[in-house]
């Protein structure tokens, strides 16, 4: 993959003072000086703006895991009992992500991008409540999990209707509940060695929700386009991410380099804190509300 030079736009001066901020109040005016001085945003945005739509975090405030990692890559292409607990468990923890609807959170961002501040809104969030509120310019840089894909010859299907030929094939898991767990999973424990797997009805491949599961790689025109947007923009802000995972933190490094303003909006702290120009912890909602009102 082709990357951009290197280089600091002379425009692009470092942005003064470094704070840390918990009050609201302070963040937004913080937050809407910071866009007037750079008006064209790169946005990163992750889990913490869905957790008003009641979608679960995978962290704490500390950026430690909250229950044990997802699904790795290689584990559910390789091992049959993985793929049946993947999709016994995502029977359960799908319906949340199915009908959650976007929060406040998700219209302030879209109501920023009419306004004209974001370049490219980057989400490492698979549930599509950006685009459901209003944003245009998004770059899902870890896939969507409403859509199936064979991992074999491409076929691809609605979620909900291999969901639906689960529970066919497997009706007695319709009586499960589980409290749900982040991106479809959820905290379901029980014998799944009889569960039967719906494969693709074309080729009877394996089928996987379009996602970027932990252990696989961003595909390369994701990362371009969003480095393109980086480059074009004035600044990288970044909302509800603890950039713990290398996807998206890998921005901030860049923006780093290249000499662009780095704020985030977060509660708790990031992996970049070292880089940030300012850094805000105050609610996500209300802050972008207030930071609004001050443009």
């Amino acid at each position: 993959m082709s990357l951009h030079p290197l280089s600091s736009p002379a425009s692009a001066a470092p942005y003064p003072d470094v704070a840390e901020v918990n009050s609201v109040d302070t963040a937004a005016v913080q937050l809407a000086a910071f866009i007037q001085r750079y008006p064209r945003l790169m946005v990163l945005t992750g889990a913490g703006v869905s957790t008003d739509s009641g979608i679960p975090d995978y962290r704490d405030q500390n950026g430690e895991w909250k229950r044990k990692p997802p699904v790795d890559h290689r584990d559910f292409m390789a091992c049959e009992a993985t793929r049946q607990r993947y999709w016994g468990r995502a029977l359960i923890g799908w319906p949340l992500i199915r009908n959650s609807q976007p929060n406040p959170a998700h219209y302030h961002l879209a109501e920023l991008e009419r306004r004209g501040h974001i370049e490219l809104l980057v989400t490492q969030n698979v549930d599509r409540l950006h685009q459901r509120a209003g944003s245009h310019n998004v770059v899902d840089l870890h896939g969507r999990a409403d859509e199936i894909r064979c991992m074999d010859c491409e076929f691809r299907e609605n979620r909900q209707a291999v969901h639906e030929r689960s529970y066919d094939l497997n009706p007695g898991f319709r009586h499960y509940t589980a409290e749900s767990a982040p991106d479809g999973d959820a905290d379901l424990e029980v014998d799944f060695s009889s569960y039967q797997v719906a494969d693709c009805p074309d080729c009877r491949g394996i089928l996987k929700p379009d996602v970027v599961f932990f252990g696989d790689n961003v595909p390369k025109p994701r990362v371009q386009q969003a480095l393109d947007a980086l480059h074009k923009s004035d600044a990288l802000l970044v909302v509800g991410s603890s950039l713990m995972v290398y996807s998206g933190f890998r921005f901030c490094r860049y923006a780093k380099e290249w000499g662009k303003p780095i704020a985030a909006l977060n509660l708790g702290r990031t992996r970049a804190d070292d880089l940030l120009d300012l850094k805000l912890s105050a609610g996500i909602g209300k802050t972008l509300a207030a930071t609004l009102n001050h443009l």
